[in-house]
């Protein structure tokens, strides 16, 4: 997978590495303390763990670093919110160099294992009521995301339609979306007060099928859903996005941040190859 290709992964540092704050310097009187293990290792085992899917232990034998130490360095950098600041960045970034097509967007959830369950997980409807979590994703012209929001499995994805609409107006990315684009889930009447009252001109949502008896099957096409059933795809490339094992909403908002960061960085690195 290329989010573990050498050349991404130092791209990715050298933006990781400008946002991590300075820590004081460790006097230690006799200077035998224990050196501090670099943060670019613990970023690497961080990712390892996120594209693998693998457990602590794994990742300590991939790596060579304690599950303690990957847990507490990464406390620390949800703590400071370094992985929301990195897809900012990583954003910037894109724009910069490709360009966001904000014009028209694209929304849809997608439900996932969370065997361990905990936090923001409840029975997934489509998995035999087990253990799930569900992501809601807002994805530009190009398949990027730029809102997202969590919940439990069995949240319905209209009911994360405004938390996915209000993350993209906190990344100040709201100002240019004109249409919307939405799957028969969506098909209510609440969705269009909800896009009226954001401003949103056009919501294209596909008719849910009529019930009866001589209903007809009908071909529906996907039309410009395309875009976000790929992103979907692309999270699904990570093994902890598809079955993740933490227990915490924010340690699977943090992996969410760092799998959409390393989404971007790869893209870069094939456009500029």
């Amino acid at each position: 997978m290329l989010a573990l290709d050498p050349r991404v992964i130092d791209m990715a540092w050298e933006v990781l590495e400008t946002l991590i704050p300075e820590r004081p310097a460790v006097d230690h009187p006799l200077g035998t303390h224990r050196q501090r293990i670099p943060d670019k290792d613990c970023f690497i085992g961080l990712l390892q763990r996120l594209v693998t899917g693998c457990s602590w232990d794994v990742t300590r034998r991939l790596c060579g670093i304690g599950e303690t130490t990957l847990r507490t360095r990464r406390t620390e950098w949800l703590e400071c919110g370094l992985f929301d600041e990195m897809v900012s960045v990583t954003l910037g970034l894109f724009d910069n160099e490709i360009g966001l097509d904000l014009e028209e967007i694209v929304i849809d959830g997608s439900s996932q294992k969370a065997p361990f369950g905990g936090q923001g997980t409840g029975p997934n409807p489509t998995d035999r009521a087990k253990s799930g979590w569900k992501w809601s994703i807002a994805t530009e012209g190009n398949g990027i995301p730029i809102g997202w929001a969590i919940d439990g499995a069995n949240r319905h994805d209209s009911k994360l339609l405004t938390p996915t609409l209000l993350d993209i107006v906190k990344r100040d990315l709201f100002d240019e979306v004109t249409t919307i684009y939405l799957d028969r889930g969506y098909d209510t009447g609440v969705t269009l007060d909800v896009c009226a009252d954001m401003g949103i001109e056009v919501a294209v949502i596909a008719e849910r099928r009529k019930q009866g008896t001589e209903t007809k099957k009908v071909f529906e096409p996907l039309g410009q859903r395309w875009t976000v059933e790929r992103t979907n795809s692309w999270f699904t490339d990570y093994g902890q996005m598809r079955r993740n094992t933490d227990r915490f909403i924010d340690q699977r908002l943090g992996q969410m941040a760092l799998a959409i960061a390393m989404m971007i960085f790869v893209k870069l690195f094939k456009h500029n190859r």
